[in-house]
């Protein structure tokens, strides 16, 4: 039995247990323990791995489910803006209109006797003075009429001359002529010399004729473009012009303004001179200074507008026929108003309305009321603006009433300072 048990304990002896086998040394005995590790280690290594894994999964369940931190209200931004300034001092009164600009005479040059042409003296385009010969039509006829017209003068002359001869001698003879031999001769020298007179009136009208035929600038201006060509046959009754001159120095240009201005606009022009500009018509350019020289004698009733007419020298042809043009006439002048600059006036619901900024870059909304503009500055009628207070000129659609603002720097002043602190950082 004892056997037996003695057995059975070596068969629950683990099969990895160290042998020591008689005649080994002690470097042989660990050479043959480093066996095979226990069944057990791995059992301990795997449930490391599955608790790991459990953890894990936990870990990262709870970081999935966990609500987000709100962040920390960060201090409000200011918002870009550009600035300008209300102004207090001369302001003109300008009433801004539309015009056209209007020859000051304008001239069809056309024959006023019929024959081909024979030459033209001009250019199209040519600046031309009065007088200047533009085309010449063929003389011949017209100097054949003139010298017809001569000769029965001097016909008749020498009749005339004949007949008062006779009647002399009829005078001198006294109770020897008859009364009637007299009477008639006295008729008949009465009739030479009506001839006489009348053939004069044929020499005039042939000259004149004859210097029709040579064509010749009416006007100083200049010339458009030629309708008709050398070897054309040209009629005094014919419609179509040779060529058309324009007046240029001085011009006009005729504009409209509204019927309520009417009164200032004629007691500036009792006080003298009234100044109008010309400007481009997208009313960016300068084109001359002129002044008023009058006004439609009616209004308008279709529109509620008077035309006027303004006259300029016009030295460098800055103004042509036909051009559109703006208008600025100046009606007087408020020796202290308050202006603002156009673009910071803003329409709301409520009217109109500009954003003051104070001395903390807090924008206010301040209501107003507008009147005329002028040179890109529009008068205050009525609003709590001071002279020398900041306004908003652009960037408004961002500002809130309240809100802060900070005046935006140019683009190229901030390409202009980044070389500059570049070198200072080189330095």
């Amino acid at each position: 039995m004892a056997r037996m048990l003695s057995g059975d304990a070596d068969d629950r002896a683990p099969a990895g247990a160290d042998e020591i086998k008689p005649g080994l040394g002690k470097s042989d005995v660990q050479r043959v323990s480093a066996g095979p590790r226990p069944r057990r280690s791995r059992a301990f290594g795997l449930v490391l791995l599955i608790l790991a894994a459990a953890g894990g999964g936990a870990y990262g369940y709870t970081r999935l489910n966990a609500p987000e931190a709100k962040p920390k209200a960060a201090a409000p931004r200011p918002v870009p803006v550009t600035l300008g300034t209300v102004e207090q001092g001369p302001f003109a009164l300008v009433s801004n209109g539309l015009g056209t600009v209007q020859a000051y005479n304008t001239v069809q040059v056309r024959t006023r006797v019929d024959g081909e042409i024979q030459q033209v003296a001009f250019r199209e385009g040519q600046n031309v003075h009065k007088g200047d010969v533009l085309v010449q039509v063929d003389p011949r006829p017209y100097q054949a009429t003139l010298d017809q017209a001569k000769a029965k003068k001097e016909q008749d002359t020498a009749n005339l001359n004949n007949a008062k001869a006779d009647l002399v001698r009829y005078t001198g003879l006294g109770a020897y002529a008859s009364r009637q031999q007299t009477e008639t001769q006295t008729a008949l020298v009465a009739q030479l010399t009506a001839q006489v007179a009348s053939d004069q009136a044929a020499i005039d009208n042939a000259t004149t004729q004859l210097g029709y035929a040579t064509v010749r600038a009416p006007i100083d201006g200049v010339t458009g473009f030629r309708q008709v060509d050398i070897g054309n046959i040209v009629t005094a009754a014919g419609q179509t012009p040779i060529v058309t001159i324009t007046q240029v120095e001085p011009i006009f240009v005729v504009f409209t303004a509204p019927e309520d201005q009417l009164p200032a606009i004629t007691a500036a022009l009792r006080k003298g001179d009234v100044p109008v500009e010309a400007w481009s018509s997208d009313g960016l350019t300068k084109l001359a200074d002129g002044k008023l020289a009058l006004f439609n004698n009616q209004v308008d009733t279709a529109t509620g507008t008077i035309r006027l007419k303004a006259v300029y020298e016009n030295k460098t042809h800055a103004l042509w026929p036909g051009l559109s043009v703006s208008t600025k006439m100046r009606v007087g002048v408020v020796a202290d108003a308050t202006t603002v600059p156009d673009n910071a006036i803003q329409h709301g619901p409520d009217g109109l309305f500009a954003f003051a900024v104070d001395d903390t870059d807090h924008a206010h909304q301040v209501a107003l009321k507008a009147g005329a503009s002028d040179s890109g500055r529009t008068r205050i009628l009525n609003g709590d603006l001071k002279p020398g207070e900041r306004v908003i000129t652009a960037g408004q659609y961002k500002v809130q009433d309240g809100g802060l603002v900070a005046a935006a720097h140019p683009s190229g002043a901030a390409q202009a300072a980044t070389p500059t602190r570049q070198v200072e950082a080189q330095r």
